[in-house]
Order: structure tokens, then sequence, then C-alpha cells
């Protein structure tokens, strides 16, 4: 039961994605052609497959990660605290900075990763991203004959389902229902890519990632049946 977990034992995270190039007309033939077959089924006829690049960030064949928020539990004397900072810039910076914080921090067999739609997006596109760049992927990350019960990943989604595989709930919508503050009151996932690229706003994203990681862990407090944090608990670093 998640009631029972140490709440310092959990890296909550969340990460925000771009297409790898700003224009459909900054790739190469082989790979716009390759866009082209991958988002055809997406896309269908109502779009070409340039009008539909925006999208390219949710593919990590296609995209890349521009920001990762992390956030962890310090708890000392009764007193919680949630520590939140983030990894941005270059790409592989990013990746070998959030792999070193695994490693440094969150290798341990106790140690848990969670997110919101974390398995079926977050992890896989890190991982996959690492080895496109040729890192090699912490132990956290490598499921490689992995049983199911030795996957060291929470996901907030797949906790709210409760068996349930037939539908999605977004992030916005599960705060919303649970009376956990928005973490889009800002911009949502749909605008990163126009304030990446065009408005060169990180620090925009950055905030919106930041507050995506503590929606995830409000939300895992409250299905534990733990009390929110409040504004005084949240420190970022």
């Amino acid at each position: 039961m998640i009631s029972k977990l140490n709440l310092e034992n959990i890296l909550f995270l969340d990460i925000e994605t771009v297409p790898e190039t700003q224009y459909f007309s900054d790739l190469d033939d082989a790979t716009k052609a390759l866009w082209e077959q991958k988002s055809e089924y997406q896309r269908k006829d109502e779009f070409t497959a340039e009008e539909f690049y925006e999208r390219a960030g949710i593919w990590a064949e296609f995209g890349k990660i521009i920001c990762i928020s992390v956030g962890y539990f310090a708890i000392s004397n009764d007193l919680k605290n949630f520590r939140v900072t983030s990894f941005y810039g270059d790409e592989i910076k990013i990746l070998k900075d959030f792999k070193n914080l695994l490693i440094s921090h969150f290798s341990h067999p106790k140690h848990l990763l969670c997110a919101h739609n974390g398995k079926e997006f977050d992890f896989p596109y890190i991982a996959r991203r690492m080895i496109i760049h040729n890192i090699e992927l912490p132990y956290k990350l490598n499921l490689f004959g992995k049983k199911p019960w030795e996957v060291p990943h929470l996901d907030t989604l797949e906790l709210w389902k409760f068996g349930d595989f037939k539908t999605y709930t977004s992030l916005k919508l599960l705060t919303h229902v649970l009376g956990i503050p928005s973490p889009k009151d800002d911009i949502d996932g749909s605008e990163v890519y126009s304030v990446f690229y065009e408005e060169n706003d990180i620090d925009r994203i950055i905030n919106y990632c930041e507050k995506d990681t503590i929606a995830v862990a409000q939300i895992f407090l409250r299905l534990r049946g733990d009390s929110l944090l409040i504004k005084d608990e949240i420190i970022r670093i």
C-alpha cells in the first residue's frame, strides 16, 4: 500500500519536451519522410506532416527534453518540506545531470521514481533520449529483464485508474477534482513549443514544469490520505 511507503524515498518528476528542431524544413529528407510516416495515423488527412510538426515533441525519436524538474520530501521532527529543482539547457547536460542525481541520491533499491503518466511518457522518453545520446542507462531507468514488481516506478495516473485501463485522466483534471491548485494556471503542454522556440522563455517553462512536479506530489499525498503541502513547505532550490 502506498500509505506505507516512505515519502523520502520517492523522487517526483516531470519533463517538458519540444520537437528537436524548430521547423519541419530544418529536418533532413530522410527524417522528413520518417516523420510523415510516423504521424500519418494521428494527423490523418486534417494536417500535412509539416503542419503537424509542432507536436513532434511527443515522440522521443523526433523530440528532445528541454527541462526535467524533480522534487523530494525532507522530513525532520514531523516538519515536512518538499524541495524542487530543475535541469535545463543542453539536452545532453540535462540527461547527464539527472542521471548523476539518480546515481548519487536515488540508487538504493527502496528508492522510487514517480510521475503522472510516467510509465507511458516520462520514464521511457528519458531512457530513449539517453540511448540516442549514447548515455548508459542508470539502474532506475533500465528495465531490461526486470519483472513488473521489480520496476521502481510509481505513476499517479495508474494509481488513479484503480485497474480501469479504458480511460485517461489528465493532470489538470485530476488536480481539479482532488481540490489541488492547478499547475496549468499559466501555460499548458500545447504551448511549450511556442514559449520555447518563439518566445525563448525557458524560465516560464521551468516554472510550469516545477508546478507539474509539485502537483504530482500533491496527488500522491491525497491518494495516501495525507494533508496537502502548504506554500511554506515548498522550497525551490
